[in-house]
């Protein structure tokens, strides 16, 4: 495909793929790990860059993905959210606890059970969800940007498979 084009921080540039020999293509598919890695990195890198952009600095992907939960359900245990984001309950007490210091959630024990304890948004936590539907919304642009619907099925049933395997 002489002539294809990438684009590179908003520039179309040419792309010679006719220059890459059978190596670089088995490579290229061995290296498929590696490259969804280097496209999660990307996509945290602007799902940050976008949460300061709106004022939430100083918080990181696993802080949103708490937020999120908790905008789908308001009150959650410690353990459900541990569950949900697929973190150790000792990471998700280290996030919930920054979540706690900047007033975007509070903490609460269960009253039938001490060991338990409830986390839910406070009103600034809840104000979030415009600015994440918003964030969402941007990167999934970006992330989709010249991928067509047929490819997006295609993309999402192979990695639901890959995903499967493990």
């Amino acid at each position: 495909m002489v002539g294809s084009r990438y684009i590179l921080h908003g520039t179309l540039l040419p792309f010679d793929i006719s220059l890459t020999s059978n190596y670089n293509r088995a490579m290229q598919t061995r290296d498929i790990v590696s490259l969804i890695s280097k496209i999660r990195e990307k996509v945290n890198r602007f799902i940050v860059s976008e949460m300061a952009k709106n004022g939430m600095e100083g918080i990181g992907t696993s802080h949103g993905d708490i937020i999120y939960a908790l905008l789908n359900m308001p009150r959650m245990t410690m353990a459900d959210i541990s569950q949900r984001i697929n973190k150790d309950k000792s990471t998700v007490t280290a996030l919930v606890e920054k979540l706690v210091q900047l007033g975007y959630v509070t903490k609460e024990r269960s009253q039938e059970d001490a060991r338990v304890v409830y986390v839910a948004l406070t009103p600034k936590g809840s104000e979030l969800e415009q600015i994440f539907e918003s964030i969402s919304h941007n990167m999934l642009d970006v992330f989709y940007f010249n991928i067509s619907d047929e490819e997006k099925e295609e993309l999402l049933r192979v990695l639901s498979k890959i995903y499967n395997n493990f």
